[in-house]
């Protein structure tokens, strides 16, 4: 087993990394520059190659192995990211993302997405049912058992969630904190706090949890977890408290941040567990082009809320934007309970 986890988790890391990290400080980059809510959320049309993994999803299934995709998608992440790193730092001054680095972020995120498809169909053809937990760590589609549920699922398991987590460092950083600290704790920290959650899920899904009443629990833990943010969030919205001077607020601020990270990593692992179940259910010559449209799917419901989450901020306010996410955190612990038997 462990055969198969290493290099699995080994590849996962490498395409996961660039990812997490851009999401976690770029936001912060160009919030610290003056960008409004609006215009950082927009920002996310960056990761818009992700949307389009059902474009050669079937070239995947049908076009040379698995080895040569992997190969040269984890080559191109490689020369993208020593590009990126050799730019000279912005100009003093310069608010806008540069044309360049926009672009090699775009192909950044398109080699990304294209190691996505590769290695999960190596994922679903290598993992045995009782792998899948520990793996996610590391005809017509919709006919498939379970399909339809799972799609409503994935598109709306994180909704509430993406929001805040969009939002709530960028509320941090107008209170106080530094782009710095911040950047630290919403970026390394996030991606650490990410990954003890989704081990843990592998873990618990290892030890033969089902992965059903293991997402029910979860949820409820994040919803929790979100409302203790969001009244945090409203004791920040005061007139005149500051987080530079506050060590206790600091304090619990980036403790709601790293938990909201840990549960999400938690969250997102148990998830794409189901996914993988589901997907286990489809013909071999379809598995790739069937994980891809559900993961498709998980991607455009967190970028939706994600891009929108700004304008959402500047035109309803914080109080009212925040109690939405609350409410649509929710939404899929009850829709747990619509699950159809053949993933139970």
């Amino acid at each position: 087993m462990h055969g198969k986890l290493l290099p699995l988790a080994g590849l996962y890391l490498v395409q996961g990394l660039p990812y997490g990290l851009q999401s976690g400080l770029l936001p912060l980059l160009l919030r610290a520059r003056g960008l409004s809510l609006t215009r950082v959320g927009l920002a996310k049309v960056l990761y818009l190659p992700w949307l389009f993994k059902l474009v050669w999803a079937p070239l995947v299934d049908t076009r040379g192995s698995l080895r040569a995709w992997l190969t040269l998608s984890t080559a191109a992440l490689g020369l993208v990211c020593g590009l990126l790193a050799a730019l000279p730092p912005a100009e003093a001054g310069q608010a806008e993302l540069p044309v360049t680095v926009a672009g090699l972020l775009l192909l950044l995120n398109l080699g990304a997405a294209v190691q996505d498809v590769a290695l999960d169909t190596l994922a679903v053809q290598l993992l045995e049912p009782a792998e899948l937990g520990p793996g996610n760590t590391v005809q017509d589609l919709l006919a498939v058992p379970g399909t339809p549920w799972t799609a409503g699922l994935v598109l709306t398991y994180k909704l509430g969630e993406q929001g805040a987590s969009s939002l709530f460092p960028l509320f941090l950083l107008d209170r106080g904190i530094s782009t710095p600290e911040l950047g630290l704790w919403n970026g390394v920290g996030a991606v650490v706090c990410s990954i003890v959650g989704s081990s843990l899920g592998g873990a618990l899904l290892a030890r033969h949890w089902q992965a059903l009443p293991l997402l029910r629990s979860v949820l409820r833990f994040r919803l929790g977890g979100l409302a203790c943010q969001t009244t945090l969030l409203f004791h920040l919205d005061t007139p005149g408290v500051r987080l530079d001077g506050s060590t206790v607020l600091r304090g619990a601020a980036l403790l709601s941040l790293c938990l909201q990270h840990f549960l999400g990593g938690l969250v997102t692992t148990t998830t794409f567990t189901l996914m993988m179940h589901c997907t286990q259910l489809a013909p071999s010559a379809l598995q790739a082009t069937h994980y891809s449209l559900l993961a498709t799917l998980e991607l455009l419901g967190k970028l939706f809320l994600g891009s929108l989450s700004g304008a959402l901020a500047d035109s309803l306010g914080s109080h009212i934007c925040f109690s939405f996410f609350l409410a649509l955190s929710g939404m899929p612990v009850l829709y747990l309970g619509l699950a159809p038997s053949a993933l139970a």
